[in-house]
């Protein structure tokens, strides 16, 4: 499916779903919301806010895997998703928050007075991009196929990522943009961006439900 393609089907799955989607999406925001409130301490809570959120996100690609296999889910399969991930979603929540935390730190020192190389600070930045978007990937293959564990899941996430890495990039500044835009024109509870970039990526990279297996 082409970047334009997955966009598209993405936003008519969100409107198809949008209040369970809703529901989601503000359970994982409100996690994330909590943590910045309890852990003042900058840049650490930018670790933990993803790290306790990962189960959430966890269950709500699970909900979005069986979206795309199904063409229908229910609230429940979050719960079923919440169990079955949790550990997934840790995983993945701690290397989310890794790759945040080490790239603020690098982009600021960069950036800052007393260094100002601008140029390894744009660096740091694009690098932080490309990582969070193989993550991105590595979340619907984790859930998707479980029983290939995570290391494969990140391996074939990077696989995909350097067989077509402009389709990536131009995937990735499509979902900047949507993100953006969620955030500044509405309040952050009440978006579904979050929502939208998993559904949107699994449409990219989830291979579609083949007949006998929507009969299933």
């Amino acid at each position: 499916m082409t970047v334009g393609a997955a966009l598209r089907s993405a936003l008519a799955d969100t409107y198809r779903w949008s209040w369970r989607l809703l529901v989601l999406n503000t359970a994982l925001t409100a996690a994330v919301a909590a943590v910045v409130i309890l852990v003042s301490a900058f840049p650490l809570v930018l670790f933990v806010a993803p790290l306790v959120a990962g189960p959430i996100a966890a269950a709500l690609v699970h909900c979005i895997v069986t979206l795309i296999r199904e063409e229908a889910f229910e609230l429940s399969d979050a719960v079923d998703g919440l169990r079955r991930f949790w550990k997934q979603g840790l995983a993945l929540g701690a290397l989310s928050g890794l790759v945040l935390l080490l790239g603020v730190l690098a982009v600021s020192f960069y950036a800052s007075a007393e260094h100002r190389m601008l140029p390894l600070a744009a660096l740091s930045a694009y690098v932080v991009a490309i990582v969070s978007l193989v993550l991105l990937v590595a979340w619907l293959l984790a859930i998707a196929e479980p029983e290939d564990g995570l290391k494969h899941a990140l391996g074939q996430a990077w696989l995909l990522a350097l067989r077509a890495p402009l389709r990536l990039i131009t995937f990735g500044a499509a979902l900047l943009v949507v993100n953006v835009l969620g955030a500044v024109t509405i309040l952050p509870l009440l978006t579904l961006t979050i929502a939208y970039s998993f559904l949107a990526t699994a449409r990219l990279v989830l291979p579609a439900p083949t007949l006998e297996e929507m009969s299933a």
